[in-house]
């Protein structure tokens, strides 16, 4: 099985990535979409009078701070226009496609946070009234049901949460790593507006001596060196990957053609843990 993440931020054109999934589908592999809408999220809200805000935590990660009005139109764009784009488009190019978020059937459950600590202008603060969360357990029963049925999901955030039964933001690459990792995924493909992990975000994308290619966790290496701003979670989305038990993840363009199996056949950066470092580490 394959998971693949499409990310939602701006520039990103879904049609190359829906065919690549329908060829692979016909061709016999099996994959699971986990898709965002950050972009269209960030509009939408806009456009409703209130605005988006991003946060940074005093570890570092940027993540958008979800009050109950931001997590209303989170959900009506995730699960609503977003999620049944995909769908539509896989229909037409006939995949019998069903989209849900992670709140339907507890796929994606886990703890509520309901405050959160950041750093704004240099001080620590902790804002309060936000609705997010981190996944720790997929339900996959009815994911099971739809795949032994036929069918080919398409998942979302928002996640439930575990005790109060509370829709909740998520980050999403975290969600497809938990997924990639309950099903043993043999690739996690996480695809962007971006040709992998960049050196410098400011040297452009199409240079590639700019891309990191490999990323071997049992090296002595950062996996964190050259991760900045949003990629900082999809690093910490692949390394959870990898740590349980999924064999490489992927971080490649949406923007090629057939930009699932380039990533498979080789483009973007690989993320693993190498077999030697893992048998020496084991053996010792």
């Amino acid at each position: 099985m394959i998971i693949v993440k499409i990310g939602g931020s701006k520039g990103i054109d879904d049609g190359p990535l829906l065919d690549d999934i329908s060829a692979l589908i016909k061709s016999g592999k099996e994959v699971l979409l986990v898709h965002g809408g950050s972009e269209e999220t960030n509009q939408v809200a806009e456009a409703l009078g209130h605005p988006p805000k991003f946060v940074t935590s005093v570890s570092g990660f940027e993540s958008r701070f979800t009050d109950r009005r931001t997590l209303e139109i989170f959900t009506m764009v995730y699960c609503g226009r977003r999620n049944k784009s995909i769908v539509e488009g896989l229909q037409q190019r006939g995949i019998n496609a069903v989209g849900l978020s992670g709140a339907d059937g507890r796929v994606f459950e886990g703890p509520i946070k309901t405050s959160v600590k950041v750093i704004e202008d240099g001080k620590k603060k902790v804002l309060r009234g936000d609705n997010t969360g981190k996944v720790t357990k997929v339900n996959t029963k009815l994911l099971d049901v739809l795949r032994e049925s036929g069918f080919t999901p398409v998942l979302c955030p928002p996640a439930i949460s575990e005790e109060e039964s509370m829709m909740m933001n998520v980050d999403g690459d975290r969600a497809a790593a938990m997924l990639a990792a309950a099903y043993h995924a043999e690739a996690l493909v996480i695809l962007s507006n971006v040709p992998g992990l960049l050196k410098d975000i400011n040297a452009g994308i199409d240079n590639p001596d700019n891309l990191v290619e490999e990323i071997d966790l049992a090296s002595d290496s950062d996996p964190y060196e050259f991760a900045k701003g949003r990629m900082k979670k999809k690093i910490m989305g692949a390394i959870e990957a990898v740590d349980s038990g999924v064999e490489r993840v992927i971080l490649a363009s949406a923007n090629v053609q057939q930009p699932i199996s380039s990533a498979l056949g080789g483009s973007g950066t690989h993320i693993h843990r190498s077999a030697a470092s893992a048998a020496v580490s084991n053996a010792g």
